[in-house]
């Protein structure tokens, strides 16, 4: 028997842009090898790995630290032109982002994007997709505290906003890969769905849990919303039934 409570509408999907739209990793990590081995130093895998959804300006640190002998400005162009450059030649899209992305902007969700890439490598990625997804970019450069910090998501919610009073918390979903980026999402209050790519997710009672978008729809998202608004202290553990993820056996 379905519910006669009017659910409160899904109006904004906020999302993360490496690791959940683009499979840009392995392009950071390159660039980061490269770097640290030009400046006669060795970069491992479990040190790439603690920079995955990690502010810019906390990665060049950690590069720093790892013997690269510049200022961490520098440090971050010389990623981020890397990874532009490898995105002119192939974007890596994640399996299911861009057809949510369609189907969101065909029922008139708004989306943004929220990311700790800068801008420009931000500005490339949304200029290969097809339509005007992103009603604006989040970029971190564009924020003084990054990920795992909530204020990127803050001020996402915040530009909703101005534009539509009504809009509130709850109308929102963030979908994010990495721990910093759930961890900053939850921490914001906005409903979180987390989608683990690259490096594991530790169960989280206060966030949903996808293993891939692919075959993802709307419906998934609003019933999300919905679950949270009827039982707004349950754990958020879900997966929405693994009968509902598409079989990649």
């Amino acid at each position: 028997m379905q519910s006669t409570v009017p659910q409160p509408l899904l109006k904004a999907a906020l999302w993360d842009m490496d690791g959940t739209i683009v499979d840009t990793e392995p392009y950071w990590i390159e660039a980061e090898h490269a770097l640290v081995e030009a400046h006669g130093g060795q970069w491992s895998h479990p040190q790439a790995m603690q920079l995955v959804g990690q502010s810019l300006d906390f990665s060049a640190g950690i590069l720093q630290d790892a013997g690269v002998a510049l200022e961490r400005r520098e440090i971050i162009n010389i990623l981020t032109a890397h990874v532009i450059s490898r995105v002119r030649t192939l974007v890596p899209w994640r399996p299911g982002a861009r057809e949510l992305l369609d189907e969101l902007h065909s029922a008139g969700i708004r989306c943004a994007l929220v990311t700790m890439s800068e801008a420009p490598l931000a500005r490339e990625i949304v200029a290969s997709l097809p339509k005007p997804y992103f009603d604006f970019l989040v970029t971190g450069d564009t924020v003084t505290q990054g990920k795992p910090h909530p204020e990127a998501y803050l001020k996402a919610v915040e530009l909703l906003q101005a534009q539509d009073p009504s809009l509130a918390l709850h109308h929102c979903i963030a979908l994010e890969d990495s721990e910093p980026g759930v961890a900053a999402a939850v921490a914001s209050g906005v409903l979180t769905v987390a989608i683990a790519h690259i490096v594991p997710l530790p169960p989280d009672p206060r966030h949903a849990s996808w293993d891939t978008l692919a075959g993802r729809t709307v419906a998934d998202l609003e019933e999300l919303v919905a679950l949270r608004h009827e039982f707004p202290g349950a754990p958020l553990e879900l997966e929405l039934d693994a009968a509902k993820a598409p079989d990649h056996d």
